[in-house]
């Protein structure tokens, strides 16, 4: 079954501000907190609205939601990394309830191997390379694991040591005893710094970090109707991660150069034409620009300075649909500033008639 949208769920615009959203999540978990509700399913309810909170107030969930909705979001992250690094426990605390975590995680806050840094790559093409679309190849500079050492960061025929600050959990747990009261703080083990293994003897390669930096080519294929701004997500295709965990993501965010003629509006393409006075006049075919060569427009007598004429399915291919958008071609008359003796004389004709 299809997820609901993560807007619908919580009752808010797809420009809702942070603020907005973060009220009407305070309102929703009051409704909905299974201490609260005893309703079969408030707790999955609390869930949902749960991670629509998670999505849309981390900025880089909510673009990546934006751009490519549930896909985007369960393709990239686990359950666990959707509520990573979101604060959760203000707000419920605000309201009288403890710690999410303790709900969904049973009390752990998610850990595990983090995965490799992204990579944005912003690509330069052509009006015509967005018309058409096209395949290429780009070099990106990324980290990878080391060939050397397999990605241990030990040097050969040497293997990491368990750490013998935490035994190899990553984490250290500091016990306070206050009366009845006992508080537990859990942080990163500062002698491994959270990895729980110790490198005694570093790779030669890659000096214990287990990844090296590469030049690595990559094949793209550039999609019709892409925009400035537009992001083509390439998982995996990221910095490999130092720690065993997934690579990272490679973001091409393209830019569309402008261009002489057209310009772009959604999936419009709109272009000014230069007509003589005397066709405006009299009316008849017009050649006019597109980006599939020259076409032909009839021109009623008496056209003014302005007038528009939509040439159909002559603009854009629509991105996430099928169909294009229109050519408008804006008529301007032009005026001549130098004229013949003959010229000048048909003109004071024309004026003495009227016109």
């Amino acid at each position: 079954m299809s997820k609901r949208d993560y807007y619908d769920i919580l009752g808010v615009p797809r420009n809702a501000t942070k603020d907005d959203i973060k009220n009407e999540y305070r309102k929703l978990a009051l409704k909905y907190h299974p201490d609260r509700n005893k309703a079969p399913d408030a707790e999955e309810k609390f869930k949902e609205i749960s991670e629509a909170y998670a999505v849309l107030s981390d900025d880089e969930k909510r673009s990546q939601y934006d751009n490519f909705g549930h896909a985007g979001i369960d393709g990239r992250y686990s359950q666990e990394d959707i509520f990573r690094g979101v604060n959760f426990d203000d707000i419920l605390r605000d309201i009288g309830f403890g710690s999410i975590f303790d709900m969904f995680f049973g009390g752990q806050r998610p850990r595990g191997p983090q995965r490799g840094q992204d990579i944005r790559y912003d690509l330069e093409i052509s009006l015509e390379q967005s018309y058409t679309g096209f395949s290429t190849e780009i070099e990106i500079p990324r980290t990878e694991r080391c060939t050397e050492c397999n990605g241990s960061g030990a040097r050969r025929g040497t293997s990491p040591k368990r750490c013998s600050e935490c035994g190899g959990s990553g984490q250290i747990q500091h016990v306070q005893n206050a009366g009845f009261m006992h508080f537990a703080r859990i942080e990163p083990c500062k002698k491994c710094r959270g990895k729980g293994t110790i490198i005694e003897k570093p790779c030669d390669q890659c000096h214990g970090a287990g990844i090296v930096e590469q030049h690595r080519r990559i094949s793209i294929r550039i999609p019709p109707g892409v925009d400035s701004g537009s992001q083509l997500l390439l998982r995996s295709e990221g910095d490999a991660s130092d720690g065993g965990g997934r690579r990272g993501d490679l973001y091409v965010v393209v830019y569309v150069r402008p261009h002489a003629t057209f310009k772009r509006e959604g999936n419009d393409l709109v272009c000014n034409v230069d007509v003589p006075f005397s066709r405006a006049i009299l009316g008849g075919d017009v050649q006019v620009p597109t980006l599939d060569g020259p076409a032909n427009i009839m021109m009623p007598p008496g056209t003014q300075s302005g007038a528009i004429f939509r040439l159909r399915k002559k603009g854009m291919p629509s991105l996430r649909q099928s169909g294009r958008g229109d050519e408008l071609v804006v008529v301007r008359v032009r005026t001549p500033t130098e004229l013949s003796p003959r010229q000048k004389e048909l003109v004071q004709e024309l004026s003495r008639e009227g016109l």
